[in-house]
């Protein structure tokens, strides 16, 4: 079989399986996030921390909610970083460094999973397992609560409230994200990952020295990295190593998981607001996007230029054999259209444009489909500035889903959409621009330019990922990514639950015949075009100086 017709029956592949899976899936989430009713283990874990599950909150109070969650979610995991050293079962690792700490902390509970350390070196089971999976998990859930409140304010009319969080936040980990995640670690270890607490063992002589391999808890944590849209991985190889991800049966299970939660949450979004068409047509906006980067990737990879790349068959460097070009494409658009960050290749050893594609699809904002529940609030909101900038062509009052879109709710939505540019374009123009930060590239250029530009666009992104060649581990770096993974998370959360709040105190208007009908095929053309054009451009004259100047050269 050719490489390339592998490629495609692994997409096929993929395509059916989510096909299968997000209708049900999609449907199952409206009900938990819908029901009046408790589970027994949900009203002790209320009880436990003082919450009353129903009482329903407005968006500020809804908001402080998830900064307040959040904010003890960095103390405790920073904290157990920095005592590391005193805690059992560290394999003998000893206390994280305080920038280090704190950027790991950030980096978890922000859904960002950047990491500038050696997970194998540095973080004993303790850590590991009680401090970076349970965020795995919690992270997840807080961007699936954001969400659904956001759905919740198209769905409901002349009120503020938005839902409770903290019934949001325990039902998306206990119904959601621990049932699938117990099934996923199954299949893991029957495909053989690992799972176990053993310590250090040294295996051979390699290069003229011993190597050493610790095992840990792995399939259980590799299973919410992807599912979690997390991206953390328990070896600082991630995905590529034979521990997390050995077979390609495995890989493509991965890319599954990375992708299901954000393409059902679109039929959740269908069910709650009672169009589901509405729903489909967002998926369909997702989807084309998808598939127009798997498919460029893919072309960008195998593109046989010169010798070398011909004996390999396309661009082989830093790609698994075990998974080869097509799964490997797969996989990195997967990982940078959602916000998980996991690689099972390195993408700064992809083609100039492939790795331009990596970064695109983070600065596109991902949406498509996005990770856990930011994927489909970041969706949502550039549908309300396509229905605005349609409505300015045809000169109506813009509407969608009944909800007037006005000077408010657009002012909410534009500040979503600059937060993130201008933390990534500041932040790398800092680096650049000062002496000690370049001294990190391991290029120059155009090359070097991209390792920096990744970096930035992946943490205020809450992405994770790594363009390769940069040392991250210094003080400045480990700062500055840290406030912008911490930035990039909660600030466009304020826009979207003042905009949800906006939506749900509003009375629907009823549909006319000139009012755009988003659930059709037209509108998803433009709302592709309006993430394109207004997301995009933004990024494209910082593009032009790494990736597309590299490659164009």
């Amino acid at each position: 079989m050719s490489p390339v017709l592998s490629g495609v029956l692994q997409l096929l592949a993929l395509v059916a399986a989510l096909a299968l899976a997000h209708i049900p899936l999609g449907t199952y989430l409206a009900r938990v996030y819908s029901s009046p009713r408790h589970l027994r283990v949900e009203k002790w874990i209320y009880k436990g921390i003082g919450a009353d599950p129903d009482t329903q909150m407005r968006w500020p109070a809804y908001l402080r909610g998830v900064l307040a969650f959040s904010l003890a979610g960095v103390l405790f995991l920073y904290l157990l970083q920095r005592l590391q050293g005193a805690l059992p079962g560290s394999l003998g690792f000893a206390s994280i460094d305080p920038d280090q700490a704190f950027n790991t902390a950030a980096s978890f509970v922000s859904n960002t999973n950047w990491q500038s350390y050696y997970g194998e070196q540095a973080m004993g089971h303790v850590v590991q397992t009680a401090g970076l999976a349970v965020q795995n998990f919690v992270s997840a859930a807080v961007g699936i609560a954001v969400a659904v409140a956001l759905v919740r304010g198209f769905a409901r009319s002349r009120t503020g409230e938005l839902g409770n969080f903290w019934t949001d936040l325990v039902r998306g980990v206990v119904r959601v994200l621990v049932p699938i995640a117990v099934v996923g670690a199954v299949i893991l270890v029957a495909c053989g990952v690992v799972q176990n607490f053993s310590g250090i063992h040294e295996v051979g002589q390699f290069l003229g020295g011993p190597q050493q391999w610790n095992g840990g808890a792995v399939a259980s944590q590799e299973v919410i990295k992807e599912l979690g849209t997390n991206g953390g991985g328990y070896f600082n190889a991630n995905s590529a190593h034979p521990f997390e991800n050995p077979t390609p049966f495995t890989n493509l299970f991965e890319i599954f998981l990375i992708l299901l939660i954000p393409v059902s949450l679109t039929r959740t979004f269908g069910v709650m607001t009672g169009s589901v068409r509405q729903g489909y047509a967002i998926l369909g906006t997702m989807a084309a996007i998808w598939v127009s980067f798997v498919a460029l990737m893919m072309w960008t990879e195998f593109a046989h230029h010169g010798p070398a790349l011909q004996a390999a068959g396309g661009a082989m460097e830093g790609k698994e054999l075990r998974f080869g070009i097509g799964g490997s494409s797969i996989f990195a658009v997967s990982t940078t259209l959602t916000s998980t960050g996991a690689v099972d290749s390195f993408h700064s050893s992809y083609t100039g444009l492939g790795g331009g594609i990596t970064m695109l699809g983070m600065m596109l904002g991902e949406i498509a489909p996005g990770g856990v529940g930011s994927g489909l609030y970041g969706m949502l909101v550039m549908a309300v500035v396509a229905v605005f900038v349609a409505g300015l062509m045809v000169g109506r009052t813009p509407e969608y889903l009944g909800r007037k879109i006005g000077t408010r709710e657009i002012k909410y939505a534009a500040c979503y959409i600059l937060i993130t540019p201008a933390l990534v374009l500041v932040l790398t123009a800092a680096a650049m621009a000062l002496p000690t930060p370049g001294h990190s590239m391991t290029n120059t250029g155009a090359h070097g330019f991209s390792e920096i530009l990744y970096a930035y666009t992946s943490a205020a992104n809450n992405n994770g990922s790594a363009f390769a060649g940069l040392n991250a581990d210094t003080q400045w770096f480990n700062t500055t990514l840290g406030l912008a993974m911490l930035l990039g998370r909660f600030l466009p959360m304020v826009f979207v639950l003042a905009l949800a709040g906006a939506l749900a105190g509003q009375q629907p208007v009823p549909a006319t015949a000139g009012t755009l009908r988003t659930e059709k095929p037209l509108f998803s053309g433009l709302l592709v075009g309006a993430v394109l054009i207004i997301t995009g451009l933004t990024y494209f004259p910082a593009l032009a100086l790494g990736p597309l100047a590299e490659g164009l050269a």
